[in-house]
């Protein structure tokens, strides 16, 4: 009895967090201690608030719900529930929550059996450990030297690779040499509002919105063009087809004259006005004492050479 009671609370405050939050982020917890879940939990008070729970449990509570046909947005959650995954509902902004997310990613030790989330390189130099310990370090092949009675690498070395398996004489060297290659935290795997999508969409601002909807316009307006039929998109382009059109004429008749004629015929009566011709500057590097060089002497025309007379005369 107590365990269904359990059951009924636990689906009674997820549909009530369903319907009460626009939004949510669905976090993978792997690898996140209890203390970590707990100081992500109090710093999102009164701004989000975080749901754990088996992924059956919240797959069977969300078929419950959807049963009679309401609310098809939230089935798009049922096919994603696999993993160690929970939700932080909000009705806030998702930045301002991803960013005390990730506040709390805190290094972590290598632990044999772990899938490596990033590579990790031991550097080159003194480890302070004693020669005793070279044995961890011949298991790997790490090139080493004894000095001054302490254990030194020779060379900059690769122990964990990245989505490699971490093996246990890895875990063993980095927790010897006291390296947390690790960060682990509460992973962002999906956003929901009113659908479930990618992490990627937090990526999207005005910016990207702005760019997709002047191409759609531009696409909307070469094919209203194309077709002859007006619309909004087009209606400038045609406006200012018309305007071309009509100062041509005009510069034609030279009849009648308007701003746009009068700039035309300004141009073609003076171009060289519109035109700024200038040649490259030339600045004068300063001589000694901070004075002025003097202006480097232009070379002298070399003198014409004068024709060879040839020992005839045209009137001889």
């Amino acid at each position: 009895m107590v365990v269904r009671a359990k059951k009924a609370a636990y689906f009674a405050h997820l549909e009530e967090c369903l319907t009460k939050y626009a939004r949510a982020f669905i976090v993978d917890a792997d690898f996140v201690g209890s203390k970590q879940i707990s100081d992500i939990r109090i710093a999102l008070r009164g701004k989000a608030e975080m749901i754990f729970g088996k992924n059956t449990m919240i797959r069977r509570c969300i078929r419950n719900l959807t049963d009679d046909g309401d609310h098809p947005e939230w089935e798009t959650i049922i096919p994603i529930m696999k993993g160690n995954l929970g939700f932080i509902f909000t009705n806030g902004e998702l930045d301002a929550i991803k960013d005390i997310i990730d506040e709390f990613q805190k290094p972590a030790a290598a632990k044999a059996g772990v899938i490596a989330p990033c590579s990790c390189t031991i550097p080159k130099g003194p480890t302070g450990l004693d020669p005793a310990q070279t044995s961890f370090f011949q298991a790997l092949n790490i090139a080493t030297k004894i000095n001054k009675g302490s254990i030194e690498i020779i060379n900059d070395t690769e122990v964990i690779k990245e989505g490699v398996k971490v093996g246990t004489s890895e875990a063993a060297l980095l927790a010897k040499l006291g390296i947390k290659p690790f960060m682990y935290g509460l992973s962002v795997k999906y956003v929901y509002e009113g659908g479930v999508f990618d992490v990627s969409v937090l990526a999207i601002n005005e910016a990207t919105l702005m760019a997709l909807w002047s191409s759609a316009v531009g696409n909307v307006a070469a094919v209203s063009l194309a077709v002859g039929y007006l619309t909004e998109a087009s209606l400038s382009q045609l406006v200012l087809a018309a305007v071309k059109n009509l100062t041509a004429v005009a510069l034609e008749a030279e009849y009648y004259e308007f701003s746009a004629v009068k700039k035309v015929k300004d141009f073609l009566d003076n171009p060289d006005a519109f035109v700024a011709v200038a040649g490259p500057a030339v600045v004068a590097a300063p001589g000694k004492g901070g004075a002025p060089a003097p202006a480097a002497k232009a070379p002298e025309p070399e003198p014409e050479e004068e024709e060879e007379d040839m020992g005839f005369d045209l009137f001889d």
